[in-house]
């Protein structure tokens, strides 16, 4: 079962990693860019309206990857072939949507941010990257379904690495500040997506059955299909107003500096997650899988493995923030005068981004057992109870404490997440009947 979990969720690891790596070369490439505490604050601000958007359309790779493990567990590859359809189409059509409507998009969003011209220069630029990465959110959800996961990891190598280059090309080589690394986004998006195509035909031409458009439309699956993806929707969209919230409200603190501080913390949180995101795709995969077995011991035995892999890891970023956290921020400034300054306001807060892997490492993995197990209704219930909480906590706390209010209103949503999810499955019993009534 370790080989199982490790076979998934190491690729997912290393994938996710390159994500979190790339925002971090990415701000400290803006670091270097004129005003620091200036340019830092206007990526983070266009990064997050993007989050918006993506986060929004990432239900689906999640309903994706749900319905088509437990075809998998099944052997019903007809059936995994018309999910890959019907995730490629509304792709399709979502990105289409977002290109069509990215005036309105953008000007509400550059309102509601407070952006400068920098953060829209920088939106018109990243926003013809949308389609492309709504594409990929389907094809890698289908492929962690197939429980593939070294082909999401090769495509996200391959994307964020040239998404570096790019951008430190764009924007040392041409002078183009953060478009610069707008349009370096654009250009591995669509590269990436193309690869990933590429891929598809190349390793799963035998998988691929034949399906019309019947197959692909049939009413009962549909219906579950978008079901699925309708309760996935509320919960992601849940996420984005709270790390959207997140930003605004740090934007509009006393200064520029707790902006870019909040900014370079949250990414260390970002590296975690994405770490442990590996262990929570292999319990999504594998849960889906052993459902559609109908292998309920095979299951329990995932779910418990699972839990001490993603405890561990909590417990070693805990461990690399404590010791390191000062070196890693460091990274971020060419303007040394700043730095003391960051750093000074950094060690404020860099307490809760130490204790929040703890609190958020048994959350990430439910929200893959629930999506495995297509307990979407959980997953939604328990967002929403949580989001509620953690604007209560922040707006009854952030007269007294600041700045603080925001990190225990985010610590306490994530904690929350994973208290609600098990009780609200009867204590993982839902997921387990789901290998008798699938």
């Amino acid at each position: 079962m370790n080989r199982e979990i490790f076979r998934i969720a190491v690729p997912n690891i290393i994938s996710n990693i390159t994500v979190p790596l790339m925002g971090i070369f990415s701000t400290a490439i803006a670091g270097h860019c004129g005003d620091s505490a200036a340019t830092i604050g206007a990526l983070a601000i266009g990064v997050s309206i993007f989050n918006f958007i993506y986060w929004n359309c990432s239900f689906i790779r999640m309903g994706t990857s749900g319905l088509t493990a437990q075809a998998f567990g099944a052997e019903d590859f007809t059936t995994t072939t018309a999910m890959l359809v019907r995730a490629v189409a509304l792709s399709a059509v979502l990105g289409l949507a977002v290109l069509v409507l990215q005036y309105p998009l953008g000007e509400l969003s550059l309102w509601m941010m407070n952006g400068s011209q920098m953060v829209s220069d920088y939106f018109y630029a990243r926003i013809w990257a949308v389609p492309a990465g709504i594409m990929l959110f389907g094809l890698n959800g289908w492929f962690t379904g197939m429980q593939n996961a070294v082909i999401p990891m090769v495509t996200s190598i391959f994307i964020n690495v040239l998404h570096v280059l790019l951008s430190l090309w764009f924007v040392f080589g041409f002078d183009m500040g953060i478009t610069g690394i707008a349009y370096a986004s654009v250009v591995a998006q669509w590269s990436g997506m193309t690869l990933s195509i590429v891929l598809l035909l190349l390793f799963f031409r035998k998988t691929l059955q034949r399906v019309d458009i019947r197959q692909v439309l049939q009413l009962d699956a549909m219906r579950e299909f978008f079901k699925v993806n309708g309760d996935i929707i509320i919960r992601t969209f849940c996420i984005v107003i709270v790390y959207t919230f997140f930003t605004a409200a740090s934007a509009r603190m006393e200064s520029e500096i707790v902006l870019a501080v909040n900014t370079m913390l949250l990414q260390l949180f970002t590296l975690f997650s994405y770490m442990n995101d590996g262990f929570a795709y292999a319990a999504e995969a594998l849960t889906g899988r052993f459902v559609g077995a109908r292998d309920r011991v095979s299951l329990q035995l995932c779910i418990r493995r699972c839990v001490v892999w993603a405890l561990g890891t909590a417990a070693i970023c805990i461990a690399i923030y404590v010791v390191w956290w000062e070196d890693i921020l460091s990274m971020f400034f060419g303007d040394k005068s700043q730095l003391i300054d960051m750093l000074t306001v950094a060690r404020q807060y860099i307490g809760w981004v130490i204790a929040i892997p703890l609190a958020a490492a048994l959350p990430f993995l439910m929200d893959g057992i629930m999506v495995g197990a297509t307990l979407t209704r959980v997953l939604r219930n328990s967002m929403l109870l949580s989001t509620v909480a953690y604007f209560a906590i922040y707006y009854s706390l952030h007269p007294f404490i600041g700045n603080n209010a925001l990190w225990l209103a985010f610590t306490a949503y994530m904690a929350l997440r994973g208290i609600a999810q098990y009780f609200m499955s009867g204590r993982l019993a839902k997921v387990y009947q789901k290998t008798i009534l699938s």
